[in-house]
């Protein structure tokens, strides 16, 4: 039986471990990719990644410290620009202003000494191609930035290239006009037939246009796939963050097709990780359906409904932050005043874990207590000179006195418990604040209050498995801080909650109790590397 041989694509740009950097700093990590003929290629990533530095190597602008540029079989490290079989449309057009379309376009065919007719010819083709027939002898400095655009192609094409290079040259466009173009690009790549390699940061144009999209971010390259393939299973949270919108979820690969996140167990499509591995779980907000509750996978509570034009965008919180509250005791003014009135010094009572009573130390102390000594004349800075303290790591109240070099002094009290902390095992945090001390001037005068309410507290969140640090988010109080007066109050401090966010047609309504549901193929496990 004859065996028919399947037309592979022929391999066409080779880098071999391309190594790049300016002054030291590594631009390029050792990249090595092949594009095909006949491919539209997109290197993508945000500012600085390295994406047009790698550009600028294969068209001769710049030459790479270690490393291969092998073009069509042959390596071309040492092949100047205008000897390689490729052209470069920019993101400035740099279209020649004294000249019109049609003596654009027919630059770089003069320069080669061809004859009139082809040249003609040549061109009339080309603006066929770009949809500017009849344009020939306009003025490229009165045409749109789109038709600029087209005209800079052409230039570029006209010379019948093995590759064109386009580095971000839709970005000075408005939106509409850089829609239009998307797909004009991509058509005239299909029509010409040749391999296009494109730089941008927009992720919405490497979806729109590519046949392959390399994602990279800071001189390494994180993943190379299709459009589908990058945007459906992508390799780790930078790229699922990078390519549309993402619900990243920290989970555990139980075993083959079966993954746990937020305390449940959930069916799903991947394989090859191994048993109870750490992961990260990636569910598009398209992939959610919100149904009645108890009706799905997780219930959850609608936090914010937002209408998008096409489809609502609604945030369920399924997992609540971890929350902790505390007492904030408000005095009258507790400053001190010396004999001769000349100094103030002040100071306030606070609360230290038993745990953290041995690393504590004057400047601790100080910080702790906000002790501050100042001339009322002129309310400048006074040093504290002296600080006298008996303190035991046992739990109990011990007297501080903090003193000026002249002897004004304030004794409060260092109040040593065993602070209790709130888990969290379903987010997999935890939470601790102090109760604490604070005068009505002092909250009057606070320009950042929750900052200060979470300094004052102590206030600090966790990771459960490594004790890596989890931001506080919410600051609530039960008080105006422009018309506080002494007593106590109660201050509560959060973490965020888990909070999907769904793409959907339907409407929830705001704080309505709901589910979210969907299907294994929704679900999207990736390998948990650095982001």
């Amino acid at each position: 039986m004859e065996m028919i041989e399947m037309n592979q694509p022929k391999r066409l740009i080779e880098f071999k471990n391309i190594v790049k950097d300016f002054d030291g700093q590594l631009v390029l990590k050792g990249i090595s990719l092949d594009i095909n003929e006949n491919e539209f290629v997109t290197l993508l990533g945000p500012s600085g990644c390295g994406k047009t530095t790698l550009l600028r190597i294969l068209a001769g602008f710049l030459k790479q410290n270690e490393g291969r540029v092998i073009f069509d079989g042959e390596e071309i490290s040492e092949l100047p620009p205008y000897k390689r079989e490729l052209n470069t449309v920019f993101q400035k057009y740099a279209l020649f202003p004294h000249m019109n379309v049609y003596e654009n376009i027919a630059f770089g065919l003069k320069i080669k000494k061809m004859s009139k007719d082809v040249i003609e010819q040549k061109v009339m083709k080309m603006l066929k191609l770009i949809n500017l027939e009849g344009f020939e002898q306009r003025n490229v400095t009165l045409l749109s930035g789109g038709q600029q655009q087209r005209i800079a192609i052409a230039r570029a094409l006209v010379n019948e290239p093995k590759v064109l290079l386009l580095d971000e040259p839709l970005a000075a466009l408005d939106l509409k006009l850089r829609k239009e173009m998307q797909y004009e690009l991509k058509r005239i790549q299909q029509e010409v037939g040749i391999t296009f390699i494109y730089v941008t940061h927009d992720q919405e144009e490497a979806l729109t246009m590519s046949d392959k999209i390399v994602v990279m971010k800071d001189g390494e390259i994180q993943q190379v796939g299709t459009p589908t393939d990058i945007y459906n299973e992508p390799q780790n949270r930078y790229v699922a963050n990078f390519i549309g919108e993402s619900n990243i979820i920290s989970g555990i690969m139980r075993k083959d097709k079966l993954v746990r996140f937020d305390d449940m167990d959930f069916d799903c499509v991947d394989i090859g990780f191994k048993e109870n591995e750490p992961v990260d779980v990636v569910i598009r907000p398209e992939d959610l359906d919100i149904v009645v509750q108890d009706g799905g996978k997780m219930n959850g509570v609608v936090k914010s409904v937002l209408f998008k034009g096409v489809h609502y965008e609604i945030m369920v919180e399924t997992v609540p932050g971890t929350t902790v509250s505390v007492k904030m005791n408000v005095t009258k003014e507790h400053d001190v005043a010396s004999s001769d009135a000349k100094e103030r010094i002040s100071a306030n009572h606070f609360f230290v874990d038993l745990e953290d009573v041995k690393d504590l130390n004057d400047a601790e102390i100080i910080a702790r207590a906000d002790a501050q000594a100042w001339d009322p004349e002129n309310d400048e800075y006074l040093s504290i000179s002296k600080i006298e303290y008996e303190l035991k790591e046992e739990v109990g109240n011990y007297p501080v006195t903090f003193s000026t070099a002249l002897g004004t002094a304030v004794t409060v009290n260092i109040m040593v418990v065993e602070q209790k902390y709130v888990e969290n095992p379903k987010k997999n945090e935890a939470i601790s604040a102090f109760n604490f001390f604070k005068s009505v001037d002092e909250i009057k005068e606070s320009v950042a209050l929750d900052t200060d309410l979470k300094t004052w507290a102590n206030a600090q969140g966790w990771k459960l498995s490594d004790e890596s640090s989890v931001e506080i988010e919410d600051v609530e109080y039960d008080f105006d801080p422009d018309t506080i007066t002494p007593g106590v109050y109660q201050v509560t401090f959060s973490t965020k909650g888990r909070v999907f966010k769904v793409h959907t047609t339907d409407i929830a309504e705001e704080g309505a109790e709901i589910a979210l549901n969907f299907y294994p193929e929704d679900i999207h496990v990736m390998s948990k590397i650095g982001y």
